[in-house]
């Protein structure tokens, strides 16, 4: 692809945006919740894992423990029993007590909903605290996933497309510069379906992807 200017890559940002919507247009977190709390323990599960399989062990999880509270008196091993299917449960077992334990002590069981606050909780970086914010409390916010790094990496949305470890909060702030408040919950949830539906990691689906005509990667993967 012939070198691109910064306005026409957000002209054609915007353009690739539209056709998403069309593609998907309802998002929605895939994550089952009902409550912030229960949305901010199953994105920390969430970590090396899909959001399928954090659902098949969150009912049981929040039955057993159903605020933080409950769950911040919980024996570590209990816990681990529940969500061994996810894989790194020795970890996350620790972060979502440990992080049950702040919300209870710490903030009279509600969970905070600020970005610092959040952060300062076990367990949560940016991009848990940003799915909390967005799906939970409406603030507009923009989580940077795999898929979003994959993405906007194939799409070269973002101007460090090249690298092999690009920086996450680089990413939200270069893309959101691009697109309103309003739009980055969407644009997110979006990204994230396209990646799932079309843009794989290993194979993605060329032929078949709304965005062929126009993305720089299209039929580099074979």
């Amino acid at each position: 692809m012939a070198s691109e200017s910064k306005r026409h890559r957000i002209e054609r940002m915007h353009d690739e945006y539209r056709i998403l919507c069309e593609e998907f247009p309802a998002p929605a977190c895939a994550l089952h919740f009902t409550n912030p709390f229960e949305l901010l323990t199953a994105t920390i599960l969430s970590a090396q894992t899909t959001d399928k399989r954090v659902n098949t062990v969150t009912p049981a999880l929040f039955s057993r423990y159903p605020g933080p509270a409950e769950l911040a008196a919980a024996r570590v091993e209990d816990v681990e029993d529940i969500i061994r299917p996810l894989g790194f449960y020795h970890a996350k077992s620790r972060n979502i007590v440990a992080m049950a334990h702040d919300v209870h002590e710490r903030f009279g069981d509600t969970v905070p909903h600020t970005m610092d606050e959040l952060t300062s909780l076990p367990g949560v970086g940016r991009k848990t605290a940003n799915v909390v914010l967005c799906n939970a409390f409406g603030v507009p916010g923009f989580p940077v996933d795999t898929h979003v790094i994959r993405v906007t990496g194939r799409l070269r949305w973002r101007t460090d497309w090249r690298s092999v470890h690009p920086d996450p909060v680089h990413i939200e702030r270069e893309i959101t510069a691009c697109f309103p408040p309003e739009e980055w919950t969407d644009l997110s949830h979006r990204l994230i379906l396209h990646g799932r539906a079309t843009c794989h990691a290993r194979k993605p689906d060329c032929a078949a992807c709304p965005l062929n005509d126009t993305c720089p990667s299209a039929g580099i993967f074979g």
